[in-house]
């Protein structure tokens, strides 16, 4: 919707950024895709891990994307020390310290964690 115009994968493109072959690319993607799927079709828990990004978390048909500070610090380009913005933050539950287990995120489920 919206002129949206999507555009194919570079498996290659990736392949060669990752220093892994095609083939593994490729089976890793469409791994992770098909465990999405399932996840999402069975209703089954789930906590991605992206280094140096945050946790995206599944539950049920509820999906959610909380970061790491540091990572929104570099997107945004400057420092968040303010008191204020950090709570705004944790009250949008936004937030995920690298310190917590990502067990204790999610419900029983599976846990993956990118790279691997």
């Amino acid at each position: 919707p919206g002129d949206k115009k999507l555009e194919p994968l570079k498996y290659a493109k990736v392949a060669m950024e990752a220093s892994v072959s095609r083939k593994k690319v490729e089976c890793c993607i469409l791994g992770t895709t098909s465990l999405l799927h399932h996840c999402l079709e069975k209703g089954v828990g789930a906590a991605f891990v992206l280094k140096d990004v945050g946790v995206l978390l599944i539950r049920g048909s509820r999906v959610q994307m909380r970061f790491y500070l540091d990572f929104l610090q570099k997107v945004t380009g400057e420092t968040i020390q303010d008191r204020a913005t950090l709570k705004a933050l944790q009250q949008l539950d936004m937030l995920v310290s690298r310190e917590v287990p990502v067990t204790s995120l999610s419900f029983p489920g599976r846990v993956i964690v990118f790279p691997k």
